[in-house]
C-alpha cells in the first residue's frame, strides 16, 4: 500500500476539508461559485462529475509520484481541480478539454489561483481521441479523472500516441479500474486488461469514494498505475495484429479459443493450428492468457487462402 492510501486524509467529507492551501487549490464552495459563474452544469452525458475536495487531489498528485521535472498531460481537466494540484508538484502541465465552456475558463482560473505557474500551462481545446501532438515538451506522465464513458478508449490512445509518457495514474469507475488491472484467469480479464499490459504493467492504486465529487456519481471509483514497460512485449507481430486476436478472443468469451478465433483464422482448423504453434491449448479461453500468449498466437495465424482461378 503507497503513504497516499495510509494517510486518513478526510476525502469522505469535502464540505469540512482543509487544504494546505486554499488560496490556490478549489474547495466545494470555490467550485459551485465557478460552475454558476459559467452557467455549467455537470452532465452525465459528458460524463463529468468534477472533484470538490483538495486532499483528494493531492493524494492523487501522490499516489502518481509526480516529480519536480514532469511533463503531465492531462484529460479532461474541468474546472481545474486536479490541475491546479498537478501545476504545484509538476514542471508543466498540459490540460486536453473537449468542452467549449471549460476550455475557455481554464486560464483565467490558473491565473487567478496560481499565477507563478501560469507559464508552465498549456491548453489544448479538443476531444482527446484527436490529439495526435501537444505543445512544448513531450509529456512523461499522464494524470487524469478520466471521463467514465470514455475512459478506457482514451487512456489506450493516449499511451499509443504518446510513448514518451512513462508513469499513467487515472481515476475512473471503480467496475472499469478492476478490469484494467484484472490478471489472467480474474473473471473480469478482458480486452481493456489484455490492451493496457500490452503498453505498460497496470496496477489498482486506491478508491476513491463519491462524496468528493460534485456531482455524486452513483458509483465508487478507483486509481488505476500504469508504468510503461521498459522493454516492448518480444514479438514480430503487429500491434494491431495482437490486438485482432484479442477482439476475436473476448468477442465470445465462452468459447474455446479454437472456435472464437476461427472467424480469425479462417477456420476452427486454421484456429487450431496456430494455437498449437504458439503452444497455448485450443481449449483454452482467453480470460486465461498474458498478452504475450495472444502474440505469439498472432505470430501464427494461417496465411489468406489464394481464391482458384
Amino acid at each position: 500500500m503507497s503513504t497516499a492510501e495510509q494517510q486518513p486524509e478526510n476525502t469522505e467529507n469535502p464540505e469540512n476539508a482543509s487544504p494546505a492551501a486554499p488560496d490556490a487549490l478549489l474547495g466545494p464552495a470555490d467550485i459551485r461559485e465557478l460552475a454558476a459563474a459559467l452557467g455549467v452544469r455537470p452532465t452525465k452525458q459528458k460524463g463529468q462529475n468534477f472533484v470538490i475536495d483538495a486532499n483528494t487531489v493531492r493524494r492523487i498528485v501522490r499516489t502518481a509520484e509526480v516529480r519536480p521535472d514532469d511533463v503531465v498531460v492531462e484529460v479532461g481537466p474541468g474546472l481545474g481541480s486536479l490541475t491546479l494540484a498537478l501545476l504545484e508538484a509538476a514542471d508543466r502541465v498540459v490540460a486536453v478539454e473537449i468542452d467549449d465552456i471549460l476550455a475557455a475558463a481554464l486560464p483565467a482560473t490558473i491565473e487567478a489561483r496560481m499565477p507563478a505557474k501560469k507559464d508552465r500551462f498549456a491548453l489544448v481545446h479538443s476531444d482527446a481521441m484527436l490529439v495526435t501532438e501537444l505543445p512544448g515538451p513531450a509529456p512523461t506522465a499522464l494524470v487524469a479523472n478520466l471521463p467514465y464513458n470514455v475512459a478506457v478508449p482514451v487512456l489506450l490512445t493516449m499511451l499509443d500516441r504518446f510513448p514518451t509518457i512513462e508513469r499513467t495514474l487515472v481515476m475512473v469507475q471503480a467496475e472499469v479500474a478492476d478490469r484494467l488491472a484484472a490478471e489472467p484467469g480474474n473473471k473480469v480479464y478482458g480486452v481493456p486488461s489484455v490492451k493496457a499490459n500490452w503498453y505498460a504493467h497496470v496496477k489498482r492504486a486506491g478508491s476513491i469514494g463519491r462524496k468528493v465529487f460534485w456531482p455524486a456519481p452513483n458509483v465508487d471509483s478507483g486509481l488505476v498505475s500504469l508504468v510503461r514497460r521498459t522493454e516492448p512485449v518480444k514479438t514480430t507481430a503487429t500491434k494491431a495484429e495482437v490486438f485482432a486476436v484479442v477482439d476475436a478472443a473476448f468477442a465470445q468469451r465462452r468459447k474455446t479459443l479454437r472456435a472464437a478465433l476461427a472467424g480469425w483464422a479462417g477456420s476452427a482448423a486454421g484456429a487450431e493450428a496456430a494455437l498449437v504453434a504458439a503452444g497455448v491449448s485450443p481449449q483454452a479461453r482467453g480470460e486465461s492468457l498474458t498478452v504475450e500468449e495472444f502474440a505469439a498466437i498472432a505470430e501464427h495465424k494461417p496465411a489468406a487462402e489464394r481464391p482458384a482461378l
